[in-house]
This record gives structure tokens, C-alpha cells and sequence, in this order.
């Protein structure tokens, strides 16, 4: 058996996991922890903490999935002043391997690591096993990204697919973008500004603004509350949370229209990830907010508006598509990670 670190590293918070892993690559998880990632002044002082307690021995490989751009096994993280170098860590913990990916890429190692309770499948099209896989997943931004198979295992490219161009198709889509455009002041929108939880909250701040549909007094209030603290390091209040729980429950009108124009985006965008890679291995869609919306992802707009495509649209009805409900994928994909350095 060998003993692995995996590390799922944001600026707010931080998991940490011992895992064993089998001659035939098992993963079996000895001890997992959460920390707040301000309580400590870098990494090292918090794996040391984690292991001392676990008291499971050194891991001789690790693999820590950081929520901000990996180059050369380097990371800054963006919410907070740590600086990340493998080498340093391999140094300083003991550790024989110590690998850094982007938290998306962690994602896309973590899809071969799911069970089936683990995802819901949309649709099941003509999988191929040979074919390339799709991610994509909307939570602080929009991270994108494929894997390609070689040999027994994929390998994952991460992108930055999330800042190309936001594609408006409908007229309300069209006054979107004059609007995102115009409040910024801007000469362009990403399509991550409308597929992510900022951008949940802008489509409601437009619809809002446009009185497209009445305001709830209590969702008003978290919104507003959150306007106002613009600006500050930390703010009290999740207002893309609030939004998407009120769509759910149906229980405020402009928050269901504004989630209803997300989920249209989000499917056509997903469906022009799908065009550019033809992944009949399949397209999953994580991040953090697919799960906690899964009702409305799975009312059938998502994804009427991924294979709406015109003359495409025969392809995309062939290609499986699946909903990641396990938060801690990211967790799995850097377990996996390790195990294969």
C-alpha cells in the first residue's frame, strides 16, 4: 500500500486527505480534515498540524489542487498571500513527490475516480469510450476543460474557456449584454459573467433594474445588503446562494426567471464546448452550484439549449451528458492525481 496526500487548497478554506492506494490503484480514505485556510500563515504549518494528528505516517506522494493558475509546479493563490512551490514543499514536509495542479484540472482527474451514485445523467447519448471527455463547471467562475485517453488513463487539459466571449442569441440575452457592457464599462463580456454565481447575480440585478418581474422582500434585502458591501475582503451575505434557493423552491418570481435565463446560457455554452471537442466520452458538468440546482437543470431547458445548434444538433443529442453531485470531486481528482506520480 502507498500513503498519499491529497489537497483541495482555496483562499477561504482548505480539505486535506490521507489516502491509501492499492497495487490496482484503489483509493481507500484514512482521515480527511477542514481548515480555514487565514488561520494559518502557509501550507506547510497546516499539513504538518493534519499529519500529526492523523498520526498515519509521512505520505510519500501528494498532489494539491489549488484554486488559482499552476505554472511549473508554482501558485499564488488569489484570496490569500500564500506562494505554493512543489519542490519547497517536498523540502520542507518530507514528502518524495509533491505535485500542484489547478483546482479545475483536480476536477477533471477526479471524474475517473466517481461512482455511479455520484452522478445524474441528463442524457445518455452513444458513449465512446476512445473519445475525449468534457468538463465544465459554474461556481466562483466558469472553469472548462477535456481529457483525452492514453493509454489506460486520460490526461487533463485545463483552459481558460470560461473568458471567451459571452454569445447572446434571443433579445433578452442581447439587452444582457448592453446592460453588463454599460455597468461596467466594459468593451466586452465573458460568458463567465453570466455562468457563475457573480453572474447569477447580475442576471437578477438586470431583470431587477428592467422590472422584468417583482422583487421578494427578503431576497431584495440580501441582494442590496451585498451591493453595499462591495468592495470589502469579506462580505456577510451569498446572494447567488439566495437566488438559486429561491428558484428551486419557487418561492420568488424574479429569481426564478433570473435562474431560468442562467440555465438557458449555461446549456447553450456547454453545447459550444461540446462542438469544439465532440466529447461522446461524455460532457460533465460540476462546480458548485449543478448540484444544488439539480432540479431545474434536470426540468429539460438546460438541455433543450445545448443541442439547440441547428443543423449540429443531431450530434449533440449523441453525446452522454452528466451532472457531478459529489462536492469533493476536486478531493478524488487529486487523490488520483498523486497516485499516479
Amino acid at each position: 500500500m502507498t500513503l498519499l496526500l491529497a489537497g483541495d487548497i482555496g483562499g477561504t478554506k482548505t480539505i486535506l486527505q490521507l489516502v491509501e492506494v492499492s497495487s490496482q490503484q484503489d483509493l481507500h480514505t484514512i482521515a480527511e480534515e477542514r481548515y480555514s485556510s487565514g488561520d494559518f500563515p502557509d501550507l506547510v504549518p497546516m499539513v504538518k498540524q493534519f499529519l500529526a494528528q492523523t498520526d498515519g505516517g509521512i505520505p510519500q506522494k501528494a498532489c494539491f489542487g489549488i484554486a488559482g493558475p499552476v505554472v511549473n509546479n508554482t501558485a499564488k493563490l488569489t484570496n490569500i498571500a500564500w506562494s505554493l512551490d512543489g519542490e519547497r514543499l517536498q523540502s520542507e514536509l518530507g514528502i518524495t513527490q509533491v505535485s500542484l495542479i489547478n483546482d479545475f484540472a483536480a476536477v477533471g482527474y477526479g471524474i475517473s475516480g466517481l461512482k455511479p451514485e455520484d452522478l445524474c445523467t441528463l442524457q445518455p447519448g452513444k458513449p465512446n469510450l476512445e473519445a475525449p471527455i468534457a468538463i465544465i463547471g459554474a461556481g466562483t467562475g466558469l472553469g472548462q476543460g477535456f481529457l483525452i485517453k492514453q493509454g489506460e488513463h486520460y490526461q487533463v487539459f485545463a483552459s481558460e474557456g470560461g473568458h471567451a466571449d459571452f454569445a447572446p442569441r434571443t433579445e433578452l440575452e442581447f439587452q444582457l449584454l448592453k446592460y453588463l457592457l454599460d455597468k461596467h464599462d466594459i468593451q466586452r463580456v465573458s460568458v463567465e459573467r453570466v455562468v457563475s454565481g457573480l453572474g447569477l447575480v447580475s442576471i437578477y440585478q438586470f431583470m431587477r433594474d428592467r422590472q422584468l418581474a417583482s422583487e421578494l422582500p427578503e431576497i431584495a434585502q440580501v441582494v442590496r445588503t451585498w451591493e453595499q458591501e462591495a468592495g470589502k475582503p469579506e462580505k456577510s451575505v451569498d446572494p447567488g446562494a439566495a437566488i438559486g434557493m429561491a428558484a428551486v423552491q419557487k418561492s420568488d418570481r424574479l429569481s426564478e426567471k433570473a435562474m431560468q435565463l442562467f440555465v438557458e446560457v449555461y446549456g447553450a455554452e456547454a453545447g459550444n464546448l461540446a462542438l469544439k471537442l465532440l466529447p461522446y466520452g461524455g460532457l460533465y458538468v460540476a462546480g458548485g452550484i449543478a448540484a444544488k440546482i439539480l432540479p431545474l437543470l434536470e426540468s429539460g431547458s438546460f438541455l433543450l439549449n445545448f443541442t439547440q445548434k441547428g443543423r449540429m444538433r443531431g450530434i449533440l443529442e449523441n453525446i452522454p451528458v452528466h451532472i457531478v453531485l459529489n462536492p469533493q470531486v476536486g478531493l478524488i481528482g487529486a487523490a488520483v492525481c498523486a497516485a499516479r506520480l
